[in-house]
């Protein structure tokens, strides 16, 4: 079953947004042939995703209020940094085609395929667990120009993950979240003093921000890049299907996928501490940072509650 969608904008805000596009092509004969007939998503008051055509080519355009005029700048930015790294062969970033800042406008290609997660949803069964190693091979790629060793500091992200928690609204979910924290807690100390692998990765590395096509993987949305642990990211992906109950290999450990976590572990040649320790910290941290609202179905509750549950069961036997 997939994830729904989001809910149509009004036509109060697809009419402004005509009028802004309107008068972005007036003062730019460089994209003079933009055509952005389908909308994508609209968060009001920060910004719009759109598709449709540059002269002719497909693309998909971030049209951003004034306020995220410095969010879109840094998306350009790594988009241009990590571009000539990834614009050829199997692994891929979108191509960035034009910037306009005063408009508060990236353009960029619009990568064919589908989102992986929606593939995965509508995939039989047997065949889901073969997309795990190009997912990972995908970060692999992503990060291996700028990885590099650190001092790890598993305290500041445990006191993020307590705050998170402290804000989750079921108490089914709070319960489990309170044991999970007292495992995490425990591995902090352990990590103490411990590298961690860092590297500018993706930032919000999930399933449906990489786009299956024919002869390529491509990754999109790569404005929240920066330096981070590359296990975050690698928790972020896992843990994004565990809690809605995508497990493409059918077993699981720590809540997530077993295929993916052997996976990702043979793609980074993680080491012992990674596999042991930093690797199952950060899938925990990733658990509490994203805390559900009520806006959710149930079934999205239910589905947590289940993958939570089995990580403090892993937690515990680690």
């Amino acid at each position: 079953m997939s994830e729904p969608a989001d809910p149509l904008p009004d036509l109060d805000a697809l009419a402004r947004l005509d009028v802004r596009l309107r008068a972005v092509v007036t003062r730019h004969p460089e994209v003079a042939g933009l055509d952005l007939s389908e909308v994508l998503r609209i968060v009001p008051g920060k910004r719009a995703v759109l598709a449709g055509r540059l002269d002719g080519r497909a693309v998909v355009a971030r049209l951003v209020e004034e306020r995220c005029a410095a969010a879109l700048a840094k998306e350009w930015a790594e988009l241009q940094r990590i571009w000539p790294h990834m614009r050829e062969g199997a692994y891929r970033v979108a191509e960035p085609i034009a910037y306009l800042p005063d408009a508060f406008l990236l353009v960029m290609e619009r990568a064919p395929g589908d989102p992986l997660l929606e593939h995965l949803w509508h995939a039989d069964v047997p065949s889901r667990a073969q997309h795990l190693r190009p997912a990972a091979e995908w970060l692999r790629r992503y990060v291996e120009v700028s990885e590099a060793w650190q001092g790890g500091n598993a305290q500041g992200w445990l006191a993020r993950a307590a705050r998170a928690s402290a804000t989750q609204p079921f108490g089914r979910l709070r319960r489990i979240e309170g044991g999970i924290l007292v495992h995490l807690t425990e591995m902090a100390a352990a990590l103490e003093g411990a590298e961690w692998r860092e590297a500018i990765s993706h930032g919000d590395f999930h399933p449906n921000n990489l786009i299956l096509g024919a002869d390529r993987l491509t990754g999109i949305d790569t404005g929240g890049s920066g330096r981070m642990p590359v296990c975050k990211d690698i928790a972020r992906f896992l843990v994004h299907m565990g809690r809605r109950g995508m497990i493409p290999s059918g077993r699981r450990h720590l809540g997530v996928d077993a295929e993916g976590l052997e996976v990702f572990a043979d793609v980074f040649a993680l080491t012992d501490v990674e596999r042991r320790l930093w690797l199952p910290f950060f899938i925990g941290i990733e658990a509490l940072i994203r805390v559900e609202t009520r806006a959710l179905k149930p079934s999205r509750i239910k589905r947590a509650e289940e993958m939570y549950g089995l990580l403090l069961e892993d937690l515990a036997s680690l």
